[in-house]
């Protein structure tokens, strides 16, 4: 079956294969709402530049809400012999209003039209990925204000490092996901120019207004060379780049929530929710969720290597390879999206276990560095010598096996004379987070302050 849609240039139609690899309606078929409402805006402008007649352009329009009433209602037949979207709903528009459909792509091309219903699917989906983040945010903010007092470990290396509290930890994340939502209204803003009017790759000799559509579309301008408008991807790689950056931000936080809920650790509970069993293991709540986030994190990141592999090699202007640019993306921003509703289920669900986590904080050593403080503070020490005195103090509480506010102070003053009873001040776990008021500094009240900042910023944007 021959592709009319082409008129006479191709006499027969294509092989099997070729149909196969060509086709892209099983994925672009996405683009519906974009494609009828860059068509809509486009012979909106061409009726008002007297290129086609007002009643060519409204029956255009009302052909074109009929065929969006299909596709809603599910009842619009997508074929693979028309190849894309594109192509199904241009003759669809043909079955329902005649010759007249034809004016449709007067001044443009299958390139600027791909590359604008592309720019305005991403760009909505941004939109909506800002909601997402801001609502996981606004999750961890609600639970950090909490637990803003709760004392756990601090790490490095994945050892017990110094105090911190729970909320202060959350609030980590807050930042994150900050960055992310920055890096995504970039990538916005960047790709907010309209391509329409580029045509194939020349522009056209017919006197469109691109100002026009491009402010119907809610683009800032049009794009400004024919050429680099059909055939930038730029748009989608700094998206994916944005999405695989906070893609690892979640993947780093579900990591910890899988260590978190091992019984070694025991920080926090998942309630059913967000956990499945063993089907041979009656004990195991397994944190799947979190899992599951953390292995999507790898798709994201490889849909990110995949297209720029796609484009390093393309010479100017559009070549079919640029077909290879949506399923990538379509995969990677609902992966990411679906990622960030788990989150955000999970910090809703999650249960602190927080005698564990105080608990937890209090070994390892974990006030060392409080104590070497002390030193420099109330003897004047220099550092380095405080670090050296802590180091011993440290290991004959090793070798007694006492944590260091269980040492007496005899045993304290054999190491360094002048240490007074006072020092023990600085040797609990809920004093060493109290002492960390420096700005972003652990203390609780530092926490609370943030998660303030946090909350009113959150409620502006959505009054905004």
């Amino acid at each position: 079956m021959s592709n009319q849609m082409w008129g006479g240039r191709f006499a027969s139609g294509p092989d099997a294969i070729m149909e196969e690899i060509n086709a892209s309606i099983g994925f672009d078929f996405r683009l519906w709402r974009q494609d009828i409402a860059g068509s809509r805006a486009h012979v909106a402008m061409l009726a008002q530049a007297g290129i086609v007649s007002e009643a060519d352009a409204g029956a255009i329009l009302e052909g074109l809400d009929e065929v969006a009433r299909e596709i809603e209602s599910g009842k619009f037949s997508f074929s693979r012999a028309l190849e894309d979207i594109h192509m199904n709903i241009e003759s669809r528009l043909a079955e329902l209003i005649g010759p007249a459909a034809g004016r449709l792509h007067t001044a443009r091309s299958r390139n600027d039209q791909v590359a604008l219903d592309f720019k305005l699917w991403v760009r909505d989906t941004i939109d909506d990925l800002d909601v997402q983040l801001a609502d996981l945010q606004q999750a961890l903010v609600d639970k950090a204000q909490e637990y803003a007092g709760a004392v756990m470990p601090g790490f490095t290396h994945l050892q017990s490092a110094q105090p911190v509290t729970f909320g202060h930890h959350l609030l980590a994340y807050v930042e994150m996901i900050s960055r992310d939502r920055g890096r995504f209204r970039d990538a916005r803003g960047r790709l907010n120019e309209c391509p329409l009017g580029a045509a194939a790759l020349a522009g056209t000799s017919f006197p469109i207004d691109r100002d026009a559509t491009a402010r119907a579309l809610g683009f800032d301008r049009p794009t400004a060379n024919s050429l680099d408008s059909v055939s930038d991807r730029d748009f989608v790689l700094e998206t994916l780049a944005a999405a695989a950056i906070a893609a690892t931000h979640l993947s780093r936080f579900a990591e910890e929530i899988v260590l978190w809920t091992t019984p070694q650790f025991g920080f926090v509970a998942l309630s059913d929710k967000f956990t499945t069993g063993s089907s041979i293991m009656p004990q195991k709540r397994n944190p799947d969720a979190a899992e599951l986030v953390r292995g999507k994190s790898g798709r994201i990141i490889g849909d990110l290597a995949a297209m720029l592999i796609v484009m390093k090699g393309l010479p100017l202007a559009y070549s079919k390879d640029m077909q290879e640019d949506k399923e990538g993306c379509f995969d990677s921003l609902q992966s990411l999206s679906l990622c960030v509703a788990a989150m955000a289920g999970m910090v809703r669900d999650m249960t602190p276990r927080v005698e564990r986590m105080k608990a937890a904080a209090g070994s390892g050593y974990a006030t060392a560095t409080d104590l070497a403080d002390w030193l420099v503070r109330a003897l004047g020490l220099p550092f380095r010598r405080a670090h050296h005195v802590t180091g011993q103090i440290v290991a004959m509480a090793a070798e007694a096996g006492l944590e260091l506010e269980q040492l007496t102070l005899a045993q304290l003053q054999a190491i360094e004379p002048a240490i007074g009873v006072e020092v023990f001040e600085a040797l609990g776990v809920e004093n060493s987070v109290r002492s960390r008021t420096s700005y972003g500094g652990a203390a609780p009240e530092n926490v609370r302050l943030q998660a303030r900042a946090w909350a009113q910023r959150l409620a502006g944007e959505k009054k905004d």
